[in-house]
């Protein structure tokens, strides 16, 4: 059995590409820090599927960060996936639908209750020049024909009006694992160079009516590659070496007493005054960090010597 990979293929007698997906341990890790209502599991584990599948096109190191705001019992869904494929994510839920949400909930009643649902997609690379600013795109949850229904369907809205490349996503998600497969359209004849008389006009429809036949149950039980080849074992495909994904995140001690220090002495003295230390958890690990009042006073005395006085050579900070 195959864990956390990433499969990328393409068709040879046509411009289309493909990609297959399936997140088991990585999902695993985002579940048992954090318990969340089963159809908010759904939404954030399919969020997890897509972002790899769209991080893994990206052609810069960086992260690709997918936002949902919510104006139903979801307030925000985050999934961050950088260029190596280390994944985290999180949701912020009302605290009545904490404790209320269950069963078969569509994703317009979790997100888009009042239609001002929106996705957020952001490029942000790791080495920006000076004054760069991460790329946004902002996808609302609507389409031209009322609310789209899916997580793949908002993608798909995406990328057909923002990127203008035709896509199609097929994802799923449960307790086990998170899953998805891409398909996309390139423009021209996407780089491939063909005999003559072999490329395929037909490919892209036919690929696509092959892949509509997949049901999320399929998707979830099967492993990817008895899926590729249950679709396409008539097409000639060249397969790529697949990647693996993982759970990581990115929070530290050391960030979070530099956000203590952004919040300023007295912000943090009063936390200290009224509770005797400071806690702060990760939103996306859960990992517990606290801070006493030796602690506190040490972060702000660091920084007053780092703002006033030039450390010797070889200083330990």
């Amino acid at each position: 059995m195959v864990n956390d990979q990433l499969q990328k293929f393409m068709f040879s007698t046509a411009p289309v590409r493909g990609e297959i997906v399936s997140l088991r341990n990585t999902w695993q890790e985002v579940l048992t820090r954090r318990q969340y209502p089963a159809p908010v599991r759904t939404v954030l584990g399919e969020m997890m599927a897509a972002c790899a599948l769209l991080s893994a096109n990206l052609k810069f190191d960086g992260t690709l960060i997918m936002q949902i705001f919510g104006d139903g019992p979801v307030k925000m869904l985050v999934v961050q996936c950088s260029s190596d494929l280390s994944m985290r994510a999180t949701a912020r839920l009302s605290e009545e639908a904490a404790a209320t949400l269950d069963g078969d909930v569509s994703l317009t009643d979790l997100v888009n209750a009042s239609g001002h649902g929106r996705c957020v997609i952001t490029l942000d690379p790791a080495n920006k020049q000076p004054g760069q600013q991460p790329y946004q795109g902002i996808v609302p949850l609507n389409g031209d024909d009322g609310p789209l229904p899916s997580i793949a369907s908002v993608l798909e809205h995406y990328m057909r009006h923002s990127e203008q490349l035709d896509t199609r996503m097929w994802l799923a998600a449960n307790d086990d694992r998170a899953v998805g497969m891409l398909l996309q359209k390139l423009p021209g004849d996407g780089g491939i160079v063909p005999h003559p008389g072999e490329l395929d006009a037909d490919t892209w429809e036919r690929v696509c009516t092959l892949s509509a036949t997949l049901s999320r149950d399929e998707l979830l039980e099967q492993e990817p590659e008895t899926v590729f080849r249950r679709l396409f074992w008539q097409e000639n495909v060249h397969h790529f070496e697949p990647a693996g994904a993982r759970f990581q995140c990115s929070c530290s001690r050391e960030k979070v007493g530099a956000m203590l220090r952004m919040l300023g002495r007295a912000e943090v003295d009063s936390v200290i005054e009224e509770r005797g230390h400071v806690e702060v958890h990760c939103e996306y690990c859960n990992q517990r960090y606290e801070f006493d009042p030796v602690d506190v006073a040490q972060l702000f005395v660091v920084t007053g010597l780092s703002e006033g006085v030039a450390p010797a050579d070889g200083q330990r900070h």
